[in-house]
């Protein structure tokens, strides 16, 4: 029986995590530029099967008892713009991302780009920290301003005040995703410049890659796989403790 309990006990906790990750993507269905994420299962090492038949013993097969996540990845299709009107809100066309110098002091990859100003005139993205530019914090004294195709951004008067910091991380590196949209790499200077096929489009956001109704029938899923683990689990401690009281009868 003990095999039954860690089968089932495994079920429970890689639907626990599938439903974790699933209600994070719903939660962030109103984030701009929001990436999906998935979680990837794997099985333990095959144990051999035997079988055993007095003093011989031969081999019958190979099984799997239980399952386990091997790793949460994330969705990186890109997704369509959709134009807002306010001039603090930019997006990305193209490969890349926007640089946050988060208020913990690290330093963050993004691609939601619905900023706004804090006291100090900061360009921010909101709870997070202050937006990048390539020669550090942007700061807007005003609102009037204009952000060209590669990052540049002017004031009313045409002067320079700042060019944002596009990054994007060397092929072959690993991703992490933090939390809102949030990634993270082990060594952010190591990220190499975007190249001009890249494009900030001010007054527009990215569209989060998210389907409502995917995610909801992927939740009822991993609900009802959840259930039937739990009560499987139930069952196989039913019959354990059946059992015991038997043989203690005898």
């Amino acid at each position: 029986m003990l095999r039954g309990f860690y089968t089932a006990a495994a079920g429970i906790l890689v639907q626990e995590r599938t439903l974790d990750v699933l209600t994070n993507n719903m939660a962030n269905a109103r984030t701009p530029g929001f990436r999906a994420s998935r979680v990837v299962t794997t099985s333990f090492e095959h144990e051999l099967l035997t079988r055993i038949e007095g003093a011989n013993t031969g081999r019958i097969g190979k099984g799997v008892p239980m399952r386990r996540v091997d790793d949460v990845l994330v969705k990186f299709d890109p997704n369509s713009l959709e134009e807002t009107g306010r001039p603090y809100d930019m997006a990305l066309d193209g490969v890349g991302y926007f640089n946050i110098q988060g208020e913990d002091g690290t330093q963050y990859l993004t691609r939601n780009g619905a900023f706004d100003v804090d006291e100090n005139n900061f360009l921010v993205l909101p709870g997070v920290g202050q937006v990048l530019g390539q020669e550090g914090p942007i700061e807007l004294t005003t609102s009037d301003f204009t952000v060209e195709y590669d990052g540049t951004i002017y004031d009313a008067l045409g002067e320079e005040i700042g060019k944002l910091l596009l990054t994007i991380p060397p092929e072959g590196t690993e991703i992490d995703q933090t939390t809102n949209g949030l990634f993270t790499v082990a060594d952010m200077a190591a990220n190499l410049p975007v190249d001009a096929t890249t494009q900030v489009a001010q007054k527009w956001l990215e569209r989060n890659n998210i389907d409502l109704n995917q995610e909801y029938t992927m939740v009822i899923s991993a609900q009802r796989a959840f259930q039937a683990c739990s009560s499987a689990l139930q069952i196989i401690d039913k019959i354990d403790q059946k059992a015991a009281s038997q043989i203690a009868a005898l």
